[in-house]
């Protein structure tokens, strides 16, 4: 009323100051309660877990330290607070993995006697002192684990052991397992069992008595290594290559059954890995049958043996390992080579015995 425009323009625009302050303080207030209430907020009370792999917790009930990461789930026996890996380093027994093989003779379920023993192969490996200070009473506790009705269980415990292998002083208690290893290996079809079972086997010197269980899981091994599944290949044949320098087992194993299509596995377009694997198992089986006390023997194979595959008047494995002399990765260009020379061993023994006879007068001549 009787104002004009420009005075009501300059009106809404002092109105829009007053509302552009207020809004500015709301949003800053909010902002504070937001960060009162952040720093009220306590962390989270630590899990009951008995899962600990490095890291331990605070006694249950108290809250755990803040942290950037997450870290993994807490032991549920208490203990000091930091890494047990670093109050090893400085001479401090952190007690982890006394706790967690304490752990393990009471009750649990599945689930849990699995990721007890997970955790119990982390600290053997990360806490060195500690490992070294467990008895053989710990090695029979985990042993027990592999009568466990759960695969996972079992595979979890054969990791265990594969971790207590590498100290000295557990291997001869962990060797009593073998026979029970070479069971679960060929009685259970699981890949994850296969590859930690064969990995502990792989670490450790198999003893004389342990033959007659080879000689009849001879036919899982072969299975296992025709397999599609790489990483149990490769422990397979690490086996069975080591296996094939034991003069009582060669024969048991040239003469154990295998697939038509056995010499797949040499095929150029197989991983690098398993390449170089059984091209080293080739190699010992030819070094073991061209051997005199070998040979001294008239053996008979079966049509499908793995002796006739490999060796036999019809095997195709020349021409295999031909294409294997270019392939890219050159340990496998070198161990095809090997093969191809122990093949030719027994024909040209008395032609490099007479080169070199030669080549010695012709240096003495020279002389």
């Amino acid at each position: 009323m009787g104002k004009s425009i420009p005075q009501y323009l300059g009106q809404l625009d002092i109105y829009k100051s007053v509302v552009s302050l207020a809004t500015g303080a709301g949003a800053i207030y909010l902002l504070y309660k937001a960060i009162k209430a952040g720093i009220k907020c306590k962390p989270p009370l630590c899990s009951n877990s008995p899962i600990c792999i490095a890291r331990e917790c605070p006694v249950p009930g108290e809250r755990a330290l803040p942290q950037e990461a997450p870290a993994p789930e807490a032991s549920a026996v208490g203990g000091p607070k930091g890494l047990a890996v670093e109050r090893e380093r400085h001479g401090r027994d952190s007690g982890e993995l006394r706790r967690l093989l304490n752990s393990l003779e009471c009750k649990q379920d599945e689930y849990a006697k699995s990721m007890i023993l997970h955790s119990i192969t982390r600290c053997v490996y990360l806490l060195e002192a500690e490992a070294s200070a467990c008895t053989t009473d710990d090695i029979v506790l985990v042993g027990y684990m592999l009568d466990d009705r759960d695969n996972s269980v079992k595979t979890q415990a054969l990791n265990t052991l594969k971790a207590f292998s590498g100290i000295r002083k557990f291997r001869l208690k962990i060797q009593e397992h073998a026979i029970k290893v070479l069971e679960l290996i060929s009685t259970i079809w699981d890949t994850e069992l296969h590859v930690a079972g064969l990995r502990l086997l792989n670490n450790l010197p198999l003893p004389d008595y342990v033959h007659p269980q080879l000689r009849r899981v001879m036919p899982a091994l072969m299975e296992i290594l025709q397999s599609d599944y790489i990483l149990a290949q490769v422990q397979a044949v690490r086996l069975l290559s080591y296996l094939a320098q034991k003069n009582d087992l060669l024969y048991d194993i040239l003469n154990c059954q295998v697939h038509s299509n056995f010499l797949s596995l040499f095929q150029p377009t197989q991983p690098g890995s398993i390449l170089y694997e059984v091209l080293v198992f080739a190699e010992r089986l030819s070094e073991g049958r061209n051997a005199p006390h070998y040979r001294a023997v008239k053996w008979h194979y079966n049509e499908q043996s793995l002796h006739e595959s490999l060796f036999g008047e019809e095997s195709r494995l020349a021409d295999r390992l031909l294409a294997l002399v270019i392939h890219p990765e050159e340990d496998v260009q070198i161990q095809a080579c090997k093969v191809i020379v122990s093949l030719q061993y027994p024909q040209d023994l008395r032609a490099r015995s007479s080169t070199c006879q030669s080549s010695r007068s012709y240096f003495k001549n020279t002389e």
